[in-house]
């Protein structure tokens, strides 16, 4: 098996690199950052398909700064939706797998009966959101042969996610204050490769919703990690509307990984256990 890794310098990608470093279940990995491919080129891509041939094309790469998209709607575009679907028709010309990852920002957050499924539709309330959604768009327009993945609040290695942040802020500040009224599902990068790793093996296809399971507000979030860092430190649940942000956030977009735990035979772990792992290594 050949695979391509887009975005290999991100959380995700990080970790998937990891994991076919270490479990050695492709024949050759190739992976790409902005400066190897710039993913909306598409004459670029095309020939680097055409070139290698691979196998699995599995995108990591994004354009994930949620209020700097609010200005930037063009370049969050290029990547999120132009560059899926340079991706998605280069792998349909050399018959290549592709999987891809949005997230739950595609919700308004509205639902009042229950966690988001795959059947519900979709209404970004955001820039950022809306450029996820157009990707989702293109890439079922120009190739069958994917596997979508949602994904929520994600966190792996690096600091362009919550947890790094937090830990951030706790060392500058005396206190903190956290919204209680954002509510979705904290994921890790390693159940996002072990899942997907899961469902490329045996040839699941379509549109999947991927978290740890349960859900938590900010708040929530942020206590659990300083009961498991051991950090003493007072945090204060308020509104997130206090930290007049750019984007609009939805204030439910916790999504139910069901449909894809019953695929794959699995239970998947809770967000704070996973949590525990992640921050107990």
């Amino acid at each position: 098996m050949r695979v391509f890794i887009f975005g290999k310098d991100g959380q995700l990608g990080k970790e998937f690199i990891r994991y076919f470093s270490t479990h050695k279940e492709a024949e050759q990995v190739f992976v790409f950052g902005h400066f190897q491919c710039d993913i909306s080129d598409t004459m670029k891509v095309l020939r680097i398909f055409e070139e290698l041939r691979p196998d699995v094309v599995i995108n990591c790469a994004a354009y994930n700064f949620v209020d700097k998209a609010e200005t930037d709607y063009k370049n969050a575009v290029k990547v999120n939706a132009v560059g899926v679907r340079n991706l998605a028709i280069a792998s349909r010309e050399v018959g290549a797998f592709f999987v891809h990852y949005s997230t739950d920002y595609v919700f308004d957050g509205k639902k009042e009966n229950g966690l988001y499924t795959e059947e519900d539709i979709p209404n970004p309330v955001n820039e950022y959101g809306k450029s996820k959604f157009l990707g989702e768009e293109f890439l079922k327009e120009e190739t069958e042969n994917y596997l979508l993945f949602r994904v929520s609040w994600v966190y792996g290695d690096g600091k362009q996610n919550f947890i790094s942040k937090l830990l951030s802020w706790s060392e500058k500040n005396p206190y903190l204050k956290v919204a209680n009224d954002e509510v979705s599902v904290p994921t890790s990068t390693r159940t996002i490769v072990d899942i997907t790793v899961k469902a490329i093996k045996m040839g699941i296809k379509g549109l999947y919703h991927l978290t740890n399971s349960g859900y938590a507000s900010r708040y929530e979030w942020a206590k659990k990690i300083f009961e498991i860092k051991k950090i003493n430190k007072f945090i204060k649940p308020v509104s997130s509307d206090i930290f007049e942000l750019p984007a609009k956030r939805p204030k439910f977009s916790a999504m139910s990984n069901k449909k894809i735990s019953k695929e794959l035979g699995i239970e998947i772990e809770r967000w704070d256990r996973e949590l525990e792992h992640f921050l107990s290594r």
